[in-house]
């Protein structure tokens, strides 16, 4: 009798554990799914642990830019996105390149990739190369071949000479654009745009040095109107003090990196999870029915 209840208790501890065990890695969900779904465009939830519906594709090839690494299928984003990046690379023509190579921007729905970024997930993050385009009519083998450059010399103290006033001029209008939360981009590259601004300008603010970033930066964008469920967890650049733009943090992260030994040691986040671990059922409620709908 005993034993029959025990196997009965059992039975029924199974029934109820928890949805997140039995639930697909959201991952698998987002990073299958080939295409958006329909609707208003609405970001929801932050960009580490989100989605967005009605998102746009920027277009394989335009005037002025042209989508790399195509197998990816990241070639999407919010309108806004999407709409930033035209403009972005029409105005890169007047600083002196052809347009602009785009990187990862979001897979059709968002949500967690199946490989590489913990970001990217809002349709809000774009990544922008730091090589000049000097082909504009690349085909799809080209683009999945050719890599990017680095403009950060090799002992990551300074720019190298691949950098040139015309990258500084596209990330300082970038930076410029209103829609524009951060720009994360090597330290080196912030010093370097520091140093030719005076330490002046309330926008350098938004360049936050963020390592692996020398040959590319990415652009992230504010939550956009429309998307009450978009949340940004880091402290919005527009209500940091107006009188520290990062400046000095950069020259200090350079100064580290010439002297390891004086680097404050860091105790991290003992709870941080990548959100390739994140299964459907941890996903915003919203998320989980545009990831699965048809």
């Amino acid at each position: 009798m005993i034993r029959k209840i025990l196997t009965t208790a059992a039975i029924l501890i199974g029934m109820v554990a928890p949805v997140s065990a039995q639930s697909p890695l959201a991952k698998d969900v987002f990073g299958r799914v080939g295409g958006p779904t329909a609707g208003n465009a609405v970001a929801i939830g932050t960009y580490n642990k989100g989605c967005f519906n009605g998102g746009a594709q920027l277009p394989q090839s335009g005037p002025t830019w042209q989508a790399m690494r195509l197998s990816r299928n990241r070639n999407w984003g919010h309108p806004d996105m999407v709409s930033f990046l035209v403009g972005l690379s029409q105005a890169a023509t007047k600083m002196g390149w052809r347009g602009l190579y785009i990187g990862d921007m979001s897979q059709p729905r968002g949500g967690p990739m199946l490989t590489g970024h913990a970001s990217h997930q809002l349709g809000l993050d774009a990544d922008i190369w730091m090589l000049p385009p000097s082909n504009l009519n690349l085909s799809p083998a080209q683009r999945e071949n050719i890599s990017s450059i680095s403009v950060v010399a090799g002992n990551g103290l300074s720019v190298n000479r691949n950098w040139t006033p015309s990258h500084a001029a596209i990330i300082q209008s970038a930076a410029m654009d209103p829609r524009v939360d951060r720009i994360f981009l090597d330290a080196a590259i912030k010093v370097a745009m520091c140093q030719a601004n005076n330490n002046r300008g309330s926008w350098l603010q938004k360049l936050r040095p963020t390592p692996n970033h020398d040959y590319h930066f990415h652009v992230r964008l504010n939550c956009p109107r429309g998307s009450g469920g978009c949340v940004n967890t880091a402290a919005s650049v527009a209500s940091l003090s107006g009188n520290d733009n990062g400046c000095g943090a950069a020259m200090q992260e350079l100064q580290y990196r010439a002297n390891p030994g004086s680097r404050p040691r860091g105790q991290g986040n003992p709870d941080y999870r990548h959100p390739r671990t994140f299964r459907l059922s941890e996903m915003p409620r919203q998320c989980q029915v545009i990831g699965t709908a048809r």
